[in-house]
């Protein structure tokens, strides 16, 4: 996460990015085209840190932020028009002219233009992709940015003479309708769901000047069927102090525990921000919570409600894309990119869950949607509230300076208690796939009890690992340096790292031998586990295999809130943002591996799981109960999670990372390569590494190179270069002179590389 510098006023911090490169991409829009420049500098998405100049036809006038097709090469391409100039560097006969110009107004308004210009220094990624990825994939293709439009009839005004019954009994029904809708105009589809004949009967009466044909906006409009419950003085708090600052930049966090009712504090926010003609932002780090998030909010707010995320076919997304754009919307509800969407009257930005690191896009354009979200609603001048009962680590340093105000939530929400945390020692113990026998006859009291219980493993499959046990050779992935994963039900080896699949085999591929052990457990073992063991429970495994078909996920959540499904088996898809009334007991399986994982941020992620999965208990008036699998009960890290909560457990691990200069008390960037042999991207690296270093910038570390932790992946091989600054302007400083010369070395012909500005994982 980026740092800040501020000033303190009277009520809250104002925050002002760090760091500005010299040069930016785009100026203030008073370098806007008007018909009288000739030319025109456009971004085309490519890898190159540059704008191209392109003449304009006679006849032909772009504005910044519109849509040109261009010729690129030998190819034809959609760019984003930057700016107009009178005169190009260029002599006018040698340069190419605009294809076509697509857009009368801009797509890109000067605000997102702004920020996307910002994000393209900030993250030294080139300004045209950076451009273009703000666009939904149809928009990017070229296709005209267009509202749909739906064809409505009306009677007209005056006196009609019926069509007659028995001579035309189609047009005597299509009138009958239209009479009985009054001044209410009547869809095309009511007619269509008449007669598929409806169009040769209505064109008589369009003719006859009898009906009035039309077309309206397809503009989704919701009404509001509950109001909210009374809000307890935490609550009364944090809406007070987030609604007062609406029209001015103020960041709060939102620091509640799980079941504190932050989605109700949105809501109120929400309302607020409503009333004064704003639109709101919602920002979510999931697709799986996305449409539980926008029923809830269907519920309680009037207006026009759009979603934003992968799940959505290109239309729909493009037509909500332009509903958000155009102002229409005024509520956007989606996850990353959705942070890209033009917002003409935004007033409220909303992240949940601003620790998860799905909210970081981790190709292409590498940026973190929590801090462009951050730029955003600093350059519109409105609050933002950043959500969640595991701050990370970079935000609670932000709270604790006083760049962020904190607003606690430290209770749950109506009777509500917070549910008991225990750490399970499984050391010496006998385990059944997996599972203790005290976990099995903790599960059995609670079912008894007619309650639900939920066991997690954050793994799917079946077993992790197929091991020979007469040569010790594991079924290893053929493209990555990965065991495959056993998924016993399609009797399949699957890669989770590249997606390739093969047959289990019947013998072992190194040896012949039929001694073939499944090593290690996944949902799909544990949920047969529990099945054989609770036969008369229905039980639903909620993980991406068993969600993959289109409204899987909604039943199976259905399945499990509505208390049918006794026993719940999941990944973190089940971790945060869910509300199952009937969970009293949760079983955490495998809680060890982030104690000793090679990533920095490994402690950190497994303390954000633990808790948000401890908070799917006990959300009722009923007591929940945590039990934790553990080897490692005498972890003091492990001790003070359990025993003083997340808050304790982070101070800890923040004064470890302010020993180790590691973030947020230093600046890392990665500079990732990958080629189809390991020796190319090791190369380049030295190479880049050797420009780093001269001359070398004091107070710039860097490391490397070195293979990534998973060299091979997907038939590449990766290598990583890690640059530590301790201070921001450093870093940016050695990466702005990396983007201008990079593409000179040797090696940067056979490898693919990119640039990673704070990484939230080196995997």
């Amino acid at each position: 996460m980026f740092s800040f510098r501020f000033r303190q006023t009277d009520k809250y911090p104002l925050i002002k990015p760090f760091v500005y490169l010299k040069k930016p991409y785009i100026e203030r829009m008073s370098s806007s085209c008007n018909p009288t420049f000739p030319f025109v500098q456009v971004a085309v998405p490519t890898p190159l840190h540059l704008l191209f100049d392109y003449r304009l036809r006679d006849q032909q006038s772009a504005i910044p932020g519109s849509r040109v097709k261009v010729p690129f090469g030998r190819r034809s391409v959609i760019g984003i028009v930057v700016r107009g100039l009178a005169e190009s560097a260029y002599p006018a006969k040698k340069l190419r002219a605009v294809t076509e110009v697509l857009d009368e107004d801009a797509l890109l308004p000067e605000d997102v233009m702004s920020v996307l210009s910002w994000a393209s220094r900030y993250y030294h990624h080139p300004i045209g992709d950076v451009l273009c990825s703000a666009l939904p994939v149809l928009l990017r293709q070229g296709k005209p940015a267009a509202l749909a439009h739906r064809e409505i009839f009306r009677l007209t005004t005056g006196e009609h003479a019926a069509p007659s019954e028995n001579r035309a009994a189609l047009q005597f029904s299509l009138y009958n309708v239209l009479c009985e809708a009054g001044d209410e105009p009547v869809d095309a589809s009511t007619f269509a769901a008449l007669s598929p004949r409806w169009r040769s009967a209505i064109k008589p009466l369009i003719e006859k000047g009898v009906v009035q044909a039309d077309s309206s906006m397809v503009l989704p409009r919701n009404s509001a069927v509950e109001t909210g419950p009374s809000l307890v003085p935490e609550q009364q708090t944090a809406v007070d102090a987030i609604s007062g600052s609406l029209g001015s930049f103020a960041p709060f966090l939102l620091h509640g525990v799980t079941g504190s009712g932050k989605t109700e504090v949105y809501l109120r926010c929400l309302e607020a921000a409503l009333q004064q003609g704003k639109q709101v932002l919602i920002l979510v780090p999931e697709i799986a919570l996305t449409p539980q998030l926008m029923r809830r909010f269907q519920r309680r707010v009037s207006g026009c409600l759009v979603s934003l995320h992968s799940a959505m076919n290109a239309t729909e997304r493009s037509q909500n894309w332009l509903l958000a754009a155009k102002g229409h919307a005024d509520v956007v509800i989606g996850t990353r990119s959705a942070v890209l969407v033009p917002l003409p009257r935004l007033g409220l930005v909303v992240i949940d869950e601003e620790h998860d690191g799905s909210l970081k896009q981790q190709d292409g354009f590498r940026y973190h949607a929590r801090d462009l979200a951050m730029v955003r609603a600093r350059d519109r001048s409105c609050p933002i509230v950043l959500g969640t009962a595991t701050p990370s680590f970079e935000t609670m340093n932000n709270a604790a300076t006083g760049r962020y105000k904190e607003l606690p939530l430290t209770h749950r929400a109506g009777d509500a208690k917070p549910p008991v945390l225990s750490l399970l020692d499984i050391r010496r113990r006998p385990l059944i796939e997996g599972m203790s026998d005290r976990l099995f006859d903790a599960i059995g009291q609670h079912l008894e009890a007619g309650n639900q219980a939920l066991v997690f493993i954050n793994r799917r499959g079946f077993a992790p690992t197929l091991l020979c046990n007469d040569c010790g050779a594991c079924a290893d992935c053929r493209r990555c340096d990965a065991h495959m994963t056993v998924h016993a039900k399609r009797a399949r080896l699957r890669c989770h790292h590249c997606g390739s699949e093969r047959p289990v085999p019947d013998v072992c591929e190194s040896c012949g031998s039929v001694e073939l052990d499944r090593i290690g457990y996944g949902t799909e073992r544990i949920a047969a586990a529990l099945a054989e063991a609770y036969p008369d429970v229905t039980i639903a495994r909620i993980d991406r295999d068993s969600t993959r078909k289109k409204g899987a996920l909604q039943k199976q959540l259905d399945v499990a809130t509505s208390g049918e499904a006794k026993l719940l088996v999941g990944t973190q898809m089940l971790a945060k943002g869910h509300h199952f009334p009937g969970v009293t007991l949760v079983c955490i399986l495998d809680a060890d591996r982030g104690l000793f994982g090679t990533d920095f941020r490994s402690l950190e992620q497994m303390g954000q799981l633990i808790i948000q999965v401890a908070g799917r208990s006990g959300r009722e008036q009923k007591q929940g109960h945590v039990l934790i699998q553990t080897r490692n009960p005498d972890n003091p890290m492990m001790q003070t999670l359990v025993a003083e909560g997340y808050s304790a457990f982070a101070k800890i691990a923040l004064d470890d990372r302010r020993l180790a200069l590691l973030p947020p008390y230093a600046f890392v960037a990665l500079v990732r390569a990958e080629a189809p042999d390991a020796e190319s991207p090791m190369r380049f690296l030295r190479g880049v590494s050797q420009r780093l270093m001269n001359p070398p910038v004091a107070g710039v570390y860097v490391l490397g190179p070195v293979p990534a932790p998973m060299e091979r992946l997907g038939g590449r091989y990766r290598a990583q270069l890690l640059l530590q600054a301790e201070r921001r302007s450093l870093l940016n400083e050695c990466l702005a002179r990396l983007t201008v010369n990079l593409d000179t070395l040797k090696e940067a012909q056979r490898t693919r590389w990119s640039i990673d500005v704070d990484p939230v994982d080196l995997f």
